[in-house]
């Protein structure tokens, strides 16, 4: 058994779990399943009536799981699948409550972590083969003489435990992810941090293949609506959005992260810079929630939509060529 860590660890998350559907993006009871399927990758996620499918909420266990083996591997301790805790522990990490219905609402996401099946070809030797298995094996509450909880074990799953012990599977995300309160927004947060990373110049979705991706129950129109609203809040830790329209009329949805837009490539600073417009050129939309600054028109390297890269995967030299302006255009 593994005993949970003491202390205030980085949230780290497992990058599979960032890129695909796994999780209801709503609170609502989900029982419909996921069916996801691109080039030889295939996700097959169903849930029982009683509970219904594990939510992107009920995914922040698993980060804190990963966050805790992550930081026991790398301290040089022996970890395991079987992990015991305090719901105290869980709670104050993933930003929750403490009271009474808080612990209730922990042990109703064990249970629908616990009762949604998986079937994937993810990381299989042969897309052929699908791996089956639930996010929690099975778990156990421990009370006190009192009837209070006082520890919970639970069993990670194998496939699971193998991507957060891969350097090369796991990825810190800020803090501040818990405080988003869409489901939506979260789910997008994930994926924005597993394909644009830190890069300067960016990633850029199709609306299209990006509600393909959530595996959302909302017909297309809401979802498209909701992804421009994301982007005009700006709520993203770390990471700027923008509405690009693409030539045919298809919208795009960009993103960079904010730490790129500290200077720009051509040496000046830039304020804030929102992907809009025109294929391939970016600049600050008048009357956008973004500080003042010039625009930059940019050549993006590595804004394709439809392809299933890491954000490791760069087109061309990774650098693109900008010119300045006053204002917006």
């Amino acid at each position: 058994m593994f005993r949970a860590l003491p202390g205030d660890l980085a949230p780290r998350d497992a990058q599979d779990l960032m890129a695909y559907p796994f999780f209801a993006l709503a609170k609502t009871h989900r029982t419909t399943p996921i069916d996801y399927r691109m080039n030889d990758i295939a996700i097959r996620v169903e849930a029982v009536p009683e509970h219904g499918m594990a939510t992107i909420w009920d995914a922040d266990v698993l980060i804190w799981a990963a966050s805790q083996i992550v930081q026991a591997r790398d301290s040089g301790l022996r970890t395991s699948r079987l992990m015991a805790a305090t719901p105290y522990e869980i709670l104050t990490f993933i930003g929750r409550g403490t009271s009474a219905r808080d612990y209730h609402r922990l042990k109703a996401a064990f249970d629908r972590l616990q009762s949604t099946t998986v079937a994937t070809s993810l990381r299989q030797a042969s897309e052929r083969r699908m791996h089956r298995f639930s996010w929690i094996n099975e778990w156990t509450e421990h009370a006190d003489a009192h009837g209070n909880a006082a520890g919970v074990d639970l069993i990670v799953p194998d496939w699971f435990y193998r991507a957060v012990l891969d350097d090369a599977l796991v990825l810190t995300i800020d803090r501040t992810y818990f405080a988003l309160t869409g489901g939506l927004e979260r789910w997008l947060y994930r994926l924005v941090r597993k394909h644009a990373g830190k890069q300067r110049a960016g990633w850029r979705f199709d609306f299209r293949h990006l509600y393909m991706k959530s595996a959302s129950l909302s017909p297309f129109k809401r979802f498209a609506f909701e992804l421009r609203d994301i982007a005009r809040r700006q709520p993203l830790p770390g990471y700027r959005l923008g509405v690009d329209r693409a030539s045919g009329g298809r919208e795009l949805l960009a993103f960079v992260s904010t730490a790129s837009l500290s200077t720009g490539s051509c040496g000046q600073a830039v304020g804030a810079v929102v992907l809009s417009g025109t294929a391939s050129s970016c600049y600050q939309e008048p009357g956008a929630a973004f500080s003042d600054g010039n625009s930059v028109a940019c050549e993006p390297p590595n804004l394709e939509s439809n392809q299933e890269e890491s954000n490791e995967s760069v087109v061309g030299d990774g650098a693109p060529q900008c010119k300045t302006g006053s204002g917006a255009r």
